[in-house]
């Protein structure tokens, strides 16, 4: 049985696709899709984790629905990191 969900995709572009996911009663994953494989290095300190996906789903299925329109060019965020309301983009008053 295919459980289905619509996602915003972003690439090639953006467009919104139905997309299979894991199966909430899986006894391998308990509905995660996959199971989480920490590693460590020689001296037994973490060095990282690998993703095993499970065999309940499938992530790579994609069902593609309909192409979203891109926002005008005054819509889109133009953040730089700076606060607009301080002088020069930086506050000069402490946080309470």
């Amino acid at each position: 049985m295919i459980r289905l969900r619509i996602q915003v995709a972003h690439w090639p572009r953006r467009s919104l696709v139905l997309t299979d996911t894991p199966r909430p009663d899986c006894s391998n994953c308990e509905g995660f899709g996959g199971i989480e494989r920490p590693y460590g290095d020689h001296d037994g300190e973490y060095a990282g984790s690998d993703w095993e996906p499970c065999d309940c789903w499938n992530e790579t299925r994609r069902w593609f629905l309909l192409p979203l329109p891109r926002r005008p060019r005054w819509l889109r965020r133009r953040d730089n990191g700076r606060d607009p309301w301080g002088p020069d983009g930086y506050s000069n008053e402490p946080p309470f």
